[in-house]
């Protein structure tokens, strides 16, 4: 496959070393600094094995340059959806995949407001990586990834996806309940992440308090009562579930993105996140007293640190 990757930070610059290492076709979007040392020394990625690898990588920052591909990799942060939808157009053709691979629940919605229906693919990735330095990705952790149809059908694009995926050794999978799948995620980072920030520290201390944890619960439960009343198939049980699972399996020291990038004084995806379950509730009438609150504790900082008085 033809493949552009479009955010070549640390989830596009992983897939899509990965995907280049394998022998595809991959050209990424960047700029700045990156784009110079991917240009001069190639993509570097290190992975949580301690292996890491350096490709001959192309990479551009004009997607004209590129011409249409077969599958646009489309990694970038959420505030800058609608405008890197426009960025991609010269590079999508008829039969283009745009597999999103971002946090949030809407994207696709925008997504198929620029190209139509047909073009997007909902993905679901549970990939922690950055860039390190310059044209050098550092994955912290590269768990499951999956992709599917919203409307849950089984279809040969998801195959050749999931196979070009697999055989760059990602671990990958296809579904058929993607839509509420992408719900489950959201409700997870909206959770996790508004109470390591209301909390300011990292999920360890969040679970090991009995006020924050119960602060957990409770923002998850407002959450998947937002993504039942949007007709999304997420359990009542999945806010004590997701406890269970973070209890058991993720570090102590996991911070959530958002958390991670305003500790690190970066534009936040806050409206796509905790500002989406407010406006949701709002319309639905649900009561998201506590999502409102991280919204609330978080607008300030939306565009990075606010500027001293």
């Amino acid at each position: 496959m033809r493949i552009a990757i479009m955010g070549s930070g640390g989830l596009g610059g992983y897939y899509g070393g990965m995907l280049a290492r394998a022998g595809e076709d991959v050209t990424f979007i960047a700029r700045g600094a990156h784009l110079e040392a991917i240009s001069a020394d190639g993509l570097t990625v290190k992975l949580p094995s301690s292996e890491e690898f350096t490709i001959d990588a192309k990479a551009t920052s004009d997607p004209g340059e590129i011409g249409p591909v077969d599958l646009v990799l489309f990694c970038v942060k959420t505030y800058d959806t609608d405008a890197a939808a426009e960025q991609i157009s010269p590079m999508v053709g008829p039969n283009t995949m745009i597999a999103s691979l971002q946090n949030g629940v809407d994207n696709g919605e925008k997504i198929e407001k620029v190209f139509g229906a047909g073009h997007y693919v909902p993905g679901v990735s549970y990939v922690n990586g950055l860039i390190e330095r310059p044209g050098v990705i550092f994955v912290r952790s590269a768990n499951m990834t999956s992709f599917g149809e919203m409307d849950g059908s089984v279809t040969p694009r998801i195959d050749e996806l999931v196979g070009s995926m697999r055989h760059a050794g990602v671990e990958v999978e296809s579904r058929t309940d993607m839509r509420s799948f992408l719900w489950e995620k959201f409700v997870a980072i909206c959770g996790v992440g508004g109470a390591e920030i209301l909390a300011r520290q990292p999920i360890g201390p969040v679970l090991a308090t009995p006020e924050t944890k119960d602060l957990l619960v409770r923002l998850l439960q407002e959450v998947v009562a937002v993504a039942q009343g949007a007709g999304a198939n997420v359990s009542s049980e999945f806010p004590d579930q997701l406890v269970e699972f973070a209890s058991s399996r993720l570090p102590p020291t996991h911070r959530s993105s958002m958390f991670a990038d305003l500790l690190e004084g970066k534009r936040l995806e806050a409206e796509s996140l905790n500002g989406t379950v407010v406006r949701l509730g709002r319309e639905q009438g649900v009561n998201i007293p506590l999502n409102f609150a991280v919204y609330a504790a978080l607008k300030p900082y939306a565009d990075g640190p606010p500027a001293a008085p």
